[in-house]
């Protein structure tokens, strides 16, 4: 369910959705597809209107959905050739793309395996060749690295990376912090169905949170002893306390005067972004 969202993806861009599950985020891309009815306000894609011409949207468009849903009776090849004939292409124009996009995304000596045999990397790979089959304008990815190992996912996130080069517009939804830094021109933050905020990874943090961030485990006694310091700002969240300031050699010298040395000292992120505008962490499953 969403509460009056209102988003611009521009041309050539990769914009994400980042929330948590159940933020709304699969919800909006279902009535971008067509899928789930608008109840009120106005929704067009690619310059048409959604739901009277989702027809010619859906043909403009590519999808890789949240689970892989590849024909296990067929081969890799088999797979892209079965899925272009939904959209009438055949003969020379399919036997050329099938052997550009299992190139591009590494799969050339897999072609004839059946699906059972790849690994999960490579059934993503193949999900995302299938959703180019028909030279897309818009691909629409559902959290489309939710389940790969950190190899797997950076091998995704290359290839996404040179498909906005070529100019594709990208529409991303993802809980992983780092695969919306890393992909998106521009994202908005999503929580229990309502837009909270939207921007480019770097101005959202800049927007938001302080710069640097020391994290501190609960159980260290002395943590309050930074909360007469004005360059601190607090928060408790689970089993850590997060210092946020723009001057963290005070905020070390103090823990460290203390004995403190339990600690973690990072830049700060899309999580603190997110954990700022709601209230709550961003699990990461």
């Amino acid at each position: 369910m969403v509460d009056g969202i209102d988003l611009e993806v521009r041309r050539g861009e990769c914009f994400g959705v980042l929330g948590p599950n159940g933020a709304g985020k699969s919800t909006s891309i279902r009535m971008i597809l067509g899928l789930s009815p608008i109840t009120a306000g106005s929704l067009s894609v690619l310059g048409e209107p959604i739901p009277a011409a989702v027809r010619s949207v859906r043909s403009r468009c590519g999808v890789v959905p949240q689970s892989d849903n590849l024909d296990v009776d067929l081969t890799v090849a088999a797979n892209l050739r079965v899925y272009a004939s939904y959209f009438g292409l055949k003969g020379r124009v399919v036997a050329e793309r099938i052997d550009r996009l299992l190139d591009f995304f590494q799969l050339g000596k897999r072609r004839e395996a059946p699906i059972e045999a790849l690994s999960g990397g490579m059934q993503r790979r193949l999900s995302l060749a299938r959703a180019l089959i028909n030279d897309p304008e818009l691909v629409v990815l559902d959290e489309p690295t939710t389940g790969l190992d950190p190899q797997a996912r950076r091998l995704v996130w290359q290839q996404l990376r040179r498909l906005r080069e070529e100019g594709r517009t990208l529409l991303l939804t993802t809980h992983y912090m780092e695969e919306a830094a890393r992909l998106c021109d521009r994202l908005v933050v999503m929580d229990a169905g309502r837009i909270m905020d939207q921007g480019s990874p770097t101005n959202l943090v800049a927007r938001h949170v302080e710069p640097h961030v020391i994290e501190v485990p609960m159980e260290q006694a002395g943590v309050p002893e930074v909360g007469d310091l004005a360059a601190v700002r607090t928060v408790h969240a689970g089993d850590t306390a997060y210092l946020y300031t723009a001057e963290p050699e005070l905020v070390l010298d103090r823990l460290h005067a203390a004995g403190q040395n339990t600690h973690f000292h990072r830049l700060a992120n899309l999580e603190d972004v997110f954990l700022r505008l709601t209230g709550h962490e961003l699990a990461e499953e």
